[in-house]
C-alpha cells in the first residue's frame, strides 16, 4: 500500500463511502480504484486527486495533504545517482534490495535520520 492509497482509504471511511461508489462517481473502476489503494498503480494523475477532492468536498489544507501524499507515493521509486560518490550508488542499490526486509521500526528510524539530515542542511 502506499502512503496516498493508506490516506484514500482512511478517507473512505471516514465519509462511508464504498470502492465501488467512488470508483462510479469519479468515472473509474473500482478494479482501478483497488489497485490504486493497494499500490499496484502509480500517482494518480492531478485531473483524478481533483475529482475525488471533489467528490469529497474537500479543500485548502487537506486537499493540499492529499495531493502531496499522491505525489510521495509512486510505488517504483527511481534514484538517479549519477555524478554522485560510489558510496551513494551502492547504497542506493543495497537499499533497493533489503527494504521489503526492513522492520517499521527501522522504517521509521530511517526516516528520522534523513529529516534530521535535512534540517542540517
Amino acid at each position: 500500500m502506499t502512503p496516498f492509497g493508506q490516506a484514500l482509504r482512511e478517507l473512505r471511511d471516514r465519509k462511508g463511502v464504498t470502492q465501488r461508489d467512488l470508483a462510479h462517481a469519479i468515472g473509474v473502476s473500482p478494479a482501478y480504484l483497488s489497485a490504486l489503494e493497494h499500490g499496484k498503480r502509480g500517482k494518480p494523475s492531478f485531473d483524478l486527486l481533483q475529482r475525488i477532492a471533489g467528490y469529497f468536498n474537500i479543500i485548502w489544507d487537506e486537499a493540499d495533504e492529499l495531493f502531496m501524499t499522491a505525489e510521495a507515493s509512486h510505488p517504483r521509486v527511481v534514484l538517479d545517482t549519477s555524478g554522485l560518490p560510489a558510496a551513494y550508488t551502492a547504497l542506493a542499490n543495497r537499499m533497493a534490495r533489503q527494504i521489503r526486509s526492513l522492520s517499521p521500526d527501522m522504517v521509521q528510524t530511517i526516516d528520522e535520520l534523513l529529516d534530521k539530515a535535512r534540517h542540517q542542511a
